[in-house]
C-alpha cells in the first residue's frame, strides 16, 4: 500500500514540479522583457472621481481650466475624461519634446466627435492618423494645393472679397447703422475659402457659398453636443437626444452637394492640367483622383472630406482672429494709431493697402502675431501617442491622447513678460538707421515653441501662409479705412466664449464703422 502511494505521489509531483518551473520561467520572462506597470512613472494627476474621472475639474472654457490645473500639477500632467486618458502639455520645453524629439510618436490625431455618425469616418487628413494617406496628402498640400504659386493665384479672390466687405461696411457707415463685425468677417472668409476650392463653377454664386456655410455650422454645433457621448463611450450608440441622427443627415446633405460639384467639374470638362492661371483646388484634387500613377489612389469620399475639413480649419479661425485683432486695437487707441500711422506712411491715402505692402509693415505683422498669441486659432492642439515613450521624464503609454494647451503656453510668464497684456512691440526689433532715424522690423521666426498658433512638428498647419495673407491684409484695410465706435460703450469685452468654437468672443463685436478713407471712389 505504501509502495502504491509513493508511486502515485511521484506520478503527480513530477508534472507539478515541471508546471511550477515553467510558471516561474514565464514570470521571469515577462518581467525581463516587459515593464511592469508598477515600475512606470506617470505624470502627476489630480484626484479623480469614479466613472467621470476629472470632468468635475473642467469648465466649458477648457484651455483656461487646464491652465489652472497645470499651475498646480506641472507642465505635463495626466487626466482622465470618462474612459479616455490624456496628457496635458502646458509649457514650451515639453511642447518641444512632443513636436521635435517625439514628433513621429505623436504624429497621429484623433477625431473629437463620434465616428458612428460621420459618414466619412476614417477618410480624414487633418484629423486622420499618421500613415500612407496622410503622408501623400501632406505632400500634395506642400507641392500643389498650398504651394506659393497656387497661393499667388488666389490673390485676386482675396482682394475682391476684402473689397466686398469694405463696401458693406461703408454702406452701414453712410446709413449710421452698427454692424456685427464677426458675422461680416465670417461671410467674407467663407467666400474666400469657397472660391479657392471651386472658383470656376460657383465663384459668383453666393447662395452656394451660404449653403456651404450653413452645413458647416450645423455640423460643428451637433458635433459639439455629441462631445459628451465621445467622452462617455457607453452613451455613444444610445443617441439620447437624436443629435447623432441629425449629424448623419447633415453629412448626407453635404455629400449630395459635394458630389454635384464634382460631377459638374467632370461632365463639363472643367478640370485643367498643367499650370493654368485659373486652376483651383478642386481641379488639383480631381486631377490627382484620375491619376493612375499616383502613389495613393484618392477616393471621392476623401476629396469631399478634405474640402469639409478645410472649411472647418479655416473659416471660423481666420474670421475670429481678425475680430479679436480689431477688438484689441479698439481697446488700445495708442496701438491702433501707431498701426494706422505705419500704413499711412507706406501706403498713403490714395489706394487700399495690399498684400504686397505687408513686408514693409512690420507693426501690422506684429499686431497679428500678438493677437494669435493671446487668442490662438487652435487653443488646444490634439495629438495621439502611437508608441510607449518618455516625455519630460515621465512614461506615456501608446494610445494616450495629448492635449497641447497653446493658450497656456503662449501666456506662460516664464516665456513672456506681462503675458496677458496686448503688446505687439514685443515682436519687433528696434534700431537706429541713417541720420538717427528710428526703424522697426519683425523678429525672424525660429524654433520657438513658446509661440505655436499654427501648431508644430510634422502636423503644423499647412495653410498658415494663406491664413496670414488674409488676416494681415484685412486687418490693415479695416484700420486704414475706418474708425470704430463700440455700440453701448467705449471698450470691447475681451472675454472668451464657450461652445462649438472655443476661441470665439463671448459677445459679438457690434460696432459703428465710421468711414475715414474710401479707396473705392
Amino acid at each position: 500500500m505504501a509502495s502504491a502511494t509513493s508511486t502515485l505521489m511521484e506520478a503527480y509531483c513530477f508534472p507539478f514540479f515541471i508546471s511550477l518551473i515553467s510558471l516561474l520561467i514565464v514570470r521571469w520572462l515577462i518581467k525581463r522583457f516587459t515593464k511592469s506597470e508598477a515600475n512606470l512613472v506617470f505624470p502627476p494627476t489630480p484626484p479623480a472621481l469614479p466613472i467621470i474621472g476629472h470632468n468635475y475639474l473642467l469648465s466649458s472654457k477648457l484651455p483656461q481650466s487646464l491652465q489652472t490645473l497645470a499651475r498646480r500639477y506641472g507642465p505635463l500632467m495626466q487626466i482622465r475624461i470618462g474612459s479616455s486618458t490624456f496628457v496635458v502639455v502646458s509649457n514650451a520645453a515639453v511642447a518641444k519634446e512632443i513636436f521635435i524629439t517625439h514628433d513621429l510618436d505623436f504624429a497621429s490625431r484623433y477625431e473629437p466627435c463620434p465616428g458612428e455618425y460621420n459618414i466619412y469616418s476614417g477618410s480624414g487628413f487633418m484629423t486622420g492618423p499618421y500613415g500612407q494617406y496622410w503622408l501623400f496628402m501632406k505632400k500634395l498640400c506642400v507641392t500643389k494645393l498650398f504651394a506659393q504659386p497656387q497661393i499667388d493665384r488666389f490673390n485676386r479672390i482675396r482682394e475682391q472679397e476684402i473689397v466686398k466687405i469694405l463696401k458693406s461696411l461703408m454702406k452701414r457707415s453712410r446709413e449710421g447703422e452698427p454692424c456685427n463685425l464677426g458675422t461680416e468677417l465670417a461671410y467674407m472668409t467663407n467666400n474666400v475659402i469657397f472660391r479657392m476650392i471651386i472658383s470656376k463653377r460657383l465663384s459668383e454664386n453666393n447662395d452656394e457659398s451660404k449653403y456651404m456655410r450653413k452645413l458647416a455650422v450645423e455640423m460643428t454645433e451637433l458635433a459639439a453636443k455629441l462631445g459628451v457621448s465621445k467622452v462617455f463611450s457607453f452613451l455613444t450608440k444610445m443617441d439620447l437626444f437624436g443629435n447623432g441622427k441629425k449629424l448623419k443627415e447633415v453629412f448626407r446633405r453635404y455629400n449630395e452637394f459635394a458630389e454635384q460639384i464634382m460631377k459638374e467639374y467632370e461632365e463639363n470638362g472643367i478640370i485643367n492640367g498643367g499650370e493654368n492661371e485659373d486652376r483651383d483646388l478642386m481641379d488639383i484634387l480631381l486631377e490627382t483622383f484620375r491619376d493612375r500613377d499616383a502613389e495613393v489612389k484618392l477616393t471621392r469620399n476623401q476629396i469631399k472630406y478634405f474640402v469639409l475639413e478645410l472649411f472647418f480649419a479655416s473659416v471660423d479661425g481666420i474670421s475670429t482672429t481678425i475680430q479679436w485683432a480689431i477688438a484689441e486695437l479698439v481697446n488700445r487707441p495708442d496701438v491702433f494709431n501707431k498701426l494706422r500711422k505705419e500704413i499711412d506712411s507706406v501706403v498713403g491715402l490714395t489706394r487700399l493697402v495690399k498684400e504686397s505692402d505687408v513686408p514693409k509693415l512690420p507693426f501690422l505683422q506684429a499686431v497679428l502675431k500678438e493677437t494669435m498669441r493671446l487668442h490662438p486659432l487652435g487653443a488646444i492642439i490634439h495629438r495621439e501617442c502611437v508608441r510607449d515613450c518618455k516625455i519630460n521624464g515621465f512614461d506615456v503609454k501608446a494610445r494616450t491622447k495629448a492635449l497641447i494647451n497653446a493658450y497656456a503656453i503662449m501666456r506662460d510668464p516664464e516665456e513672456w513678460e506681462n503675458p496677458d497684456e496686448f503688446l505687439p512691440d514685443r515682436f519687433l526689433i528696434k534700431f537706429n538707421g541713417n541720420n538717427d532715424e528710428h526703424h522697426e522690423q519683425m523678429q525672424m521666426e525660429g524654433q520657438d515653441f513658446g509661440y505655436i498658433p499654427f501648431g508644430g512638428g510634422s502636423r503644423a498647419c499647412v495653410g498658415s501662409t494663406h491664413a496670414n495673407l488674409v488676416m494681415r491684409t484685412t486687418i490693415g484695410a479695416l484700420v486704414q479705412c475706418f474708425d470704430w465706435k463700440i455700440k453701448g460703450g467705449e471698450d470691447v469685452g475681451i472675454n472668451v466664449g464657450s461652445g462649438s468654437f472655443p476661441g470665439k468672443m463671448e459677445l459679438p463685436l457690434i460696432a459703428y464703422p465710421i468711414t475715414r478713407f474710401d479707396p473705392l471712389n
